[in-house]
């Protein structure tokens, strides 16, 4: 017997069918998540600002989503083993990996190749927190505003040394940044971390250091440095006396660190809609934007959208910077 055929509007009729049901069934998958424990992936070590903000937002998720979030630190080849374990899980939520501006915007600067791609690898969730570079100064250092220090800088090329804790770095890309922009000579060292970075800058041995605030504002309390200006675009209500590097004769300047939340491509679009939603209303919640500024971070929660166009840009102008400066990775 012939095989029977569809006619036309039957064939639409069907598709039409099978699209709906399918529309529903990631609707009620949708609906329905989280069923069981979220994994957080931490691409640092535990006790960082990347580890910090994360325990926080996954303490406050698995209250509002009724499910644990845990963390799972993966420190590596600077954040690029935890942000590989990301893109190769299943896109289904129970998934999360932290990025942050070295790993997402660096990175594909720094290394020849990557095994992710920041943009097409990943769905962005949201930019919870950026962190403002303080950049602070050895109390010998005869420049006491960065008006000064940027005038010292085009006197004396090539003698003030300014610290990080290691190539590529923020406040490395901080430092080439000013470099760049305000058409100086700053010269960089590299240590192997914030403490040994802070340990020389505190003797005397470098002049200058790209900091977040935390890390060295006790020691800015105690005059054993001196906060000159902030990379953030306006003033911080915490430090209202500390002036801006762009408004410091160095127009366009802006350094952040900023730590964001991404889930595996092809993640169900429902499901990042409803990540987004509840991390930006805890960091909306006051106690958390309490904690968050205290630590010198400020809260953002942006839309998936925004975030995904950030990461491009930022990828633009760090990328430039790292080019820029011949930055290669230690």
């Amino acid at each position: 017997m012939p095989q029977a055929t569809l006619k036309p509007i039957h064939k639409r009729r069907l598709q039409t069918l099978i699209a709906v049901a399918s529309l529903t069934a990631v609707t009620a998958f949708a609906q329905a998540y989280p069923t069981k424990t979220i994994r957080m992936v931490v691409p640092f070590p535990p006790g960082g600002g990347n580890d910090i903000i994360a325990r926080l937002v996954a303490e406050k998720l698995t209250t509002r989503l009724g499910q644990t979030v845990i963390i799972d630190n993966k420190a590596g080849a600077n954040g690029i083993v935890g942000l590989t374990a990301v893109m190769q899980a299943a896109p289904d939520g129970y998934t999360l990996g932290i990025a942050a501006a070295g790993p997402m915007a660096v990175n594909p600067s720094l290394y020849d190749k990557l095994p992710y791609h920041p943009v097409k690898d990943f769905m962005p969730i949201t930019n919870m927190v950026i962190y403002p570079l303080l950049l602070v100064t050895h109390p010998s250092v005869p420049a006491k505003t960065m008006t000064e220090l940027l005038a010292l800088a085009r006197a004396k090329p090539g003698t003030l040394f300014f610290a990080s804790p290691g190539s590529g770095n923020s406040g490395h890309l901080a430092g080439e940044l000013l470099n760049s922009l305000a058409k100086v000579n700053t010269v960089h060292v590299p240590y192997k971390g914030q403490g040994p970075a802070t340990a020389d800058l505190l003797a005397g041995q470098v002049q200058m250091l790209y900091s977040s605030i935390p890390s060295v504002l006790p020691m800015v309390k105690e005059g054993r440095l001196n906060a000159l200006a902030i990379g953030s675009a306006k003033r911080l209500a915490s430090l209202p006396n500390v002036p801006t590097i762009a408004e410091s004769g160095v127009p366009g300047y802006e350094a952040y660190s900023w730590i964001g939340i991404v889930a595996p491509l092809k993640t169900p679009q429902d499901i990042i809609t409803k990540l987004n939603r509840e991390i930006v209303t805890i960091l909306q919640q006051k106690d958390v934007e309490d904690d968050l500024l205290r630590q010198g971070a400020v809260p953002v929660g942006d839309t998936p959208e925004h975030f995904g166009q950030y990461i491009k840009d930022e990828m633009a102008k760090w990328g430039a910077v790292v080019k820029s400066a011949n930055i290669k990775a230690d």
